[in-house]
């Protein structure tokens, strides 16, 4: 497996598409090692520049800390070369510190830090926490701006001046003054994700702000369509931008929206109706409908057509 300094890590994540490979489970809800080792060895299959397991796409929030330092073993064992494999680090700051270097421990090339677990906090209190996570490990990390981790353009300039190995800031919040701020105080010494979901959405936008790249769940089940999609996007190609989000990405949204928490779900049904089944998804999320399974899989039929 490839080693990768900071600077090394951020410039290949930066030029590529990222995504978040789904955790499948069987019929018990236990991690299915043997799925999860085909999907990976698919996904790293396709020209991706990074694989985040253990996610929030990956069900992150759901695994035990044993699951997801296992789930990170695996990816590291079975993602082909060239392709770099990052863990995830959630709960409070203790909580934080130790998922970060069990998958340290793993062999992950790098990390996203999740937001700490329900508390709100201050920009002093983030600062301490992620510092905390950054100092127990070696490996690179981007933070998540998302939820009640929202770190202010002084705190990133503060993390990034202190620690070589926080080498990315990922957004999922969508202020576009917040985003002009931090990047305009950190320029080039970061990389900057776009996390909203479904990032396929805002990708255009959101490149002529410097935000090279993004996660795409969709890559889980049309890797295809979803690196045309990437490569339109960073081809500043507008009229097939839109309409790829015309004739797919709105309607796949439009199923999304049906549920809360369906940005998950709909991930494993899309899995579902390509033929590569990943089981369901855990409480308290739950699979699409029936109804809603079946529009979804018309809807990717109609790619082919």
């Amino acid at each position: 497996m490839t080693e990768y300094a900071p600077t090394e890590l951020a410039n290949v994540l930066k030029n590529g598409l990222l995504s978040f490979p789904v955790t499948p489970f069987d019929d018990s809800f236990a991690v299915d090692e043997n799925t999860l080792r085909e999907h990976l060895e698919w996904q790293s299959s396709f020209d991706v520049a990074g694989l985040f397991v253990a996610g929030g796409t990956g069900e992150g929030f759901s695994l035990t800390p044993e699951e997801a330092s296992r789930v990170s073993s695996i990816a590291v064992d079975t993602v082909r070369d060239g392709v770099p494999v990052l863990g995830s680090a959630t709960g409070n700051t203790a909580q934080a510190v130790a998922s970060a270097r069990a998958a340290e421990d793993a062999g992950v090339d790098g990390l996203l830090l999740l937001p700490p677990y329900l508390t709100e906090t201050t920009q002093e209190g983030l600062l301490a926490h992620v510092s905390a996570v950054l100092e127990a490990t070696s490996v690179s990390v981007i933070v998540y701006n998302r939820a009640n981790a929202h770190y202010s353009a002084e705190t990133v300039a503060k993390l990034a001046e202190k620690h070589p190995n926080f080498i990315g800031f990922k957004d999922a919040i969508g202020d576009i003054e917040h985003l002009a701020r931090v990047r305009a105080l950190n320029g080039d010494r970061l990389i900057y994700i776009g996390g909203l979901p479904t990032a396929e959405t805002y990708a255009l936008p959101l490149l002529k702000m410097g935000v090279s790249t993004y996660s795409s769940a969709m890559f889980n089940f049309l890797p295809e369509f979803a690196l045309d999609f990437y490569g339109a996007v960073r081809a500043e190609d507008e009229p097939k931008v839109n309409r790829l989000i015309t004739d797919f990405v709105l309607p796949y949204l439009d199923i999304r929206n049906l549920g809360s928490g369906y940005g998950v779900s709909i991930v494993k049904a899309g899995l579902k109706a390509v033929g590569r089944p990943a089981g369901s998804v855990r409480p308290p999320l739950r699979d699409l409908s029936e109804t809603e399974q079946e529009r979804l899989t018309a809807l990717i039929s109609g790619l082919a057509n």
